[in-house]
């Protein structure tokens, strides 16, 4: 099995920083340097999202590498499938090098599949799939998502518009079986191949919305204004795959002042926080401790490793 660090927490929770401290080349953790990063962050992926998704900055990846980030165009769509199958990869060519994989991001929806694996769902019958890649071609995707949001609600809710593939394999799945794709459940048991530490960083709320919403400010106050006007400039709109982000999809807003969308930003990344840790309830091993206590996530990850390293 292929030992691997997990760790989860929110934006602004400090992940990167702990990461850093952790493994970074100029660490002193007894490990420093033992690790990659693999970014589980869904927006992280594209190019040209720098400010409003806090990417590791470029001296943070020289002290320490990350994979998954910018490695998509915005006008691409990346999803969970996309992830799964990056991050198997990787952590086998990490391991290879003689290094552990550190799994760590905020997107909860991608860290619990990749512990836990995608539902165990029926293939698909041959004629329903041409049929629904027939109307794709001539209905468009809006129309087989409003589809969807009809027969399979639930699933609806945790797919993107713009996510063709995810839309026609739920509809997929409902007109072969007969059962929406929300009926399959994520398996209860972790991946075999993989040996898990799983960290769950917890910050008590007032103090979690507080750092939230000076993150925002420092996004505004280095130009992330400007960045959104740039991405516009290439083509990108309110249907493109990046800017459905928060901190980006604000943007579009209709009358909306600039103060108000950064409102709207620290409103919507706080409920954003509060559903990722919805996620992630229930992970089997996980660890919920607190993001300043370094000597604990130290000692964890120490008993960890020496037991696989040394």
């Amino acid at each position: 099995m292929i030992p691997v660090i997990v760790v989860f927490a929110p934006t602004a929770c400090g992940k990167t920083a702990l990461a850093e401290e952790l493994f970074g080349r100029s660490s002193s953790f007894v490990f420093k340097g033992m690790a990659e990063a693999i970014s589980a962050d869904s927006q992280a992926v594209y190019r040209g999202l720098d400010i409003g998704t806090a990417k590791p900055t470029q001296e943070e990846r020289r002290e320490l590498p990350f994979h998954l980030i910018d490695v998509c165009d915005p006008f691409v769509q990346f999803g969970l499938g996309n992830f799964l199958e990056a991050a198997d990869s990787l952590c086998a060519q990490i391991w290879a090098g003689k290094k552990v994989p550190l799994v760590i991001g905020g997107t909860g929806f991608y860290i619990r599949n990749f512990l836990l694996g995608p539902p165990s769902t029926p293939e698909s019958r041959p004629e329903v799939r041409a049929d629904i890649q027939h109307r794709l071609s001539s209905l468009g995707k809006e129309k087989l998502y409003a589809e969807l949001c009809r027969i399979d609600p639930v699933s609806a809710e945790k797919i993107n518009v713009n996510d063709e593939y995810r839309i026609c394999r739920a509809l997929e799945i409902f007109y072969s079986c007969g059962k929406p794709l929300s009926s399959f459940e994520i398996p209860s048991e972790l991946r075999s191949q993989y040996d898990f530490c799983t960290l769950i960083l917890n910050r008590n709320r007032k103090e979690l919305y507080e750092r939230i919403d000076s993150r925002v400010e420092k996004m505004f106050a280095d130009g992330l204004a400007d960045e959104v006007e740039q991405l516009k400039c290439r083509g990108l709109t309110k249907d493109s795959p990046a800017m459905k982000a928060i901190g980006y999809k604000e943007f579009f807003y209709e009358n909306f002042s600039l103060e108000e969308v950064k409102q709207k930003i620290k409103s919507d990344s706080h409920r954003y926080a509060k559903k990722q840790y919805t996620f992630m309830r229930g992970i089997p091993g996980a660890l919920v401790i607190d993001a300043d206590d370094r000597e604990a996530i130290k000692k964890i990850i120490s008993e960890f490793l020496s037991t696989r390293l040394l």
